[in-house]
């Protein structure tokens, strides 16, 4: 297979069958009138996947619903598109997109970023498979940026094709930093062509996420008042169809709450308020959205949205309808849909081409870096202290501490907070690997040190017990009676990431958490080494960048005097620690210091 390569005729068919494709009606134009039909290919929130393999567990990777992921599934669905309407007459080719958060999320991505950087000459996995496969253009996520300006460049550099940012805009000039859209040329079968026009446009949250990256050097506008001023721009460069791939989510809401004057979903309220949109290609939210549609309110025209979920789980089609009217091609049509990229095998040409990348990074993952003493899973931590997130807070507070030696707030008792980003994630008893530490913190995420109050304190325990259900009684309940609360800002359910958990490092910091009292009203006995926390006691907090610079909305935490900030990865000071302990030792930091509890009794939770 070449870089565009097809799939033969019957394999092609077979795919797309397979795959859950389904033939859009044929619109009927008048008499006279010239109607083609325009497919335009979608992926979003690939991160790093390019193998269907899961590098924590070593394994091909499998969830509750069977999908599979990575760019070779994806290239196969690309392939049999492709060859199927080479076959139709009159059908253009198709165009290939992606909405960002390409290049953070495996240890695959990690590795080329960290362990041997892109910037010393290695073509990045992410880029060569996505050249192979022959994309058209992408637009920025926000997790772009996690690993510095100088690997998203050097990743820019690598893409043959253009890296799209309309509202990423130079903090003095407020010009755009990357390319603000491309227009594609489409050949029509029988002559003439279709000019699309592709806006980029990411994230504002990255102006939180990554402050230490961008402040200063980049700020993000909105969506939709980027949209505004670019879509007339890209209709006056001449094109007859305008996509945007947007990296923001369907509905509105904002994990960063009113942090920012920008909501962080906004692919919805952009379809309604700006005209001159065709369809969206929309991301960063990780749900699946085959078709839905959005009648803007000053044209009336529909606007097509599709959202192929994550990882390269689904391929994204969106079928415009054009006609020629008054000698320019107008949308008069749209159809959604999304293929499964579990029905198809992998495009074998795209997994020999990075065969030795990911050989490299499974030698890594799986090399062994020291013993554990007793076995640690995370499978509870989201309802009861456990050891492994005892041990996270544990080499976070420890750094901080040994980083602050004698400055003033040496003498000050150091906290820590840990999520409990995988429930999966454990460390077994005995030899110890890479991935094993990794997984239990699967995010990139650099560690900082603030100090805050006592009151302060409450406050933010209080805000991250939203995260329970209120409960009548101290149950047994399953999990799902008790976690993942909707919120305002959250109205699908608190996601595990955004659920704190603090931990002591020399001395213990205890508290109950009363669900059966309402949010705000639930944190009862917080004391520090047995005594009450007052409200104008000081601790240091180690806490992650994400949290730190907004992420979640938590109280204070913003605004926090910050003592330590040397953007080092979590995640690698875990795997540092073990590697020059050569052990873990859960009985050196592991202890019961918070519960669940109902009216002052014990809740009981079952997961099985």
């Amino acid at each position: 297979m070449g870089r565009r390569a097809i799939l033969g005729g019957t394999a092609a068919a077979a795919a797309l069958a397979a795959s859950g494709f389904q033939a859009a009606p044929a619109l009927a134009g008048p008499a006279g009138r010239k109607t083609v039909r325009l497919t335009v290919m979608g992926t979003t929130d690939l991160h790093g996947n390019v193998f269907n393999w899961d590098y924590f567990k070593n394994a091909e990777y499998d969830d509750s619903a069977h999908n599979d992921i990575g760019l070779a599934k994806v290239s196969t669905l690309v392939s049999a598109v492709r060859h199927r309407l080479a076959r139709e007459r009159r059908t253009p080719q198709p165009l290939l997109l992606d909405a960002g958060d390409t290049i953070q999320g495996t240890p695959l991505a990690y590795y080329y970023a960290k362990i041997d950087p892109i910037t010393g000459g290695h073509v990045h996995p992410m880029a060569a498979a996505m050249n192979q496969i022959g994309y058209d253009a992408a637009a920025l996520g926000n997790h772009e940026f996690n690993y510095g300006l100088d690997i998203l460049r050097k990743f820019q550099r690598q893409l043959r094709f253009p890296l799209l940012g309309a509202n990423a805009q130079d903090w003095t000039t407020n010009l755009p930093v990357f390319p603000p859209f491309v227009l594609k040329r489409v050949r029509v079968p029988g002559g003439g062509s279709i000019t699309v026009g592709i806006l980029g446009l990411t994230n504002p949250g990255t102006a939180i996420w990554d402050k230490a990256i961008v402040d200063g050097k980049i700020r993000f506008g909105g969506i939709v008042e980027q949209a505004r001023v670019w879509v007339p721009r890209v209709r006056a460069a001449g094109a007859d169809v305008v996509i945007v791939s947007a990296h923001t989510g369907m509905d509105l809401s904002s994990s960063y709450g009113d942090a920012l004057p920008f909501p962080e979903n906004a692919a919805g309220l952009m379809a309604e308020e700006v005209p001159g949109i065709d369809a969206v290609l929309v991301g960063h939210a990780h749900v699946e959205i085959p078709e839905r549609f959005v009648t803007n309110k000053q044209t009336g025209e529909q606007v097509l949205l599709v959202d192929p979920l994550k990882w390269g789980m689904r391929l994204a089609l969106m079928e415009l309808d054009l006609e020629k009217v008054r000698g320019r091609w107008k949308v008069v049509g749209r159809h959604g849909q999304v293929l499964n990229a579990n029905t198809v095998e992998a495009d074998p040409a795209v997994e020999r081409l990075l065969k030795k990348d990911h050989d490299t990074v499974v030698g890594y993952v799986n090399s062994k870096i020291g013993r554990n003493k007793t076995a640690m899973s995370a499978a509870t931590a989201a309802w009861e202290d456990t050891a492994a997130l005892d041990f996270v807070n544990f080499v976070q507070a420890d750094a901080v501490s040994k980083a602050i030696a004698g400055t003033p707030e040496a003498a000050l008792p150091v906290l820590a907070i840990a999520a409990p980003f995988n429930r999966a994630a454990a460390i077994p008893a005995g030899e110890v690997s890479v991935r094993d530490v990794a997984g239990l913190y699967i995010f990139d995420n650099t560690l900082v040190g603030v100090t805050m109050t006592g009151a302060q304190l409450k406050d933010y325990l209080e805000y991250s017990a939203r995260y329970f259900k209120q409960v009548t009684g101290a149950g047994p309940f399953t999990p799902d009676q008790v976690t993942n609360a909707p919120t305002e800002t959250a109205p699908k359910g608190t996601p595990d990431y955004n659920y704190d958990i603090f931990g002591g490092l020399t001395k213990p910091l205890v508290y109950d958490i009363d669900i059966a009292k309402a949010p705000g009203a639930r944190i009862t006995g917080l004391s520090y080494d047995g005594k009450a926390v007052a409200a104008e006691d000081k601790f240091v907090v180690a806490v992650n960048n994400y949290r730190q610079s907004g992420g979640g909305n938590f109280p204070h935490i913003k605004s926090a005097p910050v003592i330590y900030n040397r953007q080092v990865e979590i995640r690698q000071l875990m795997i540092d620690y073990v590697t020059a302990k050569g052990e873990i030792d859960p009985a050196t930091f592991a202890s019961t210091d918070w519960k669940l509890t109902a009216n002052g009794t014990p809740v009981v939770v079952s997961a099985g």
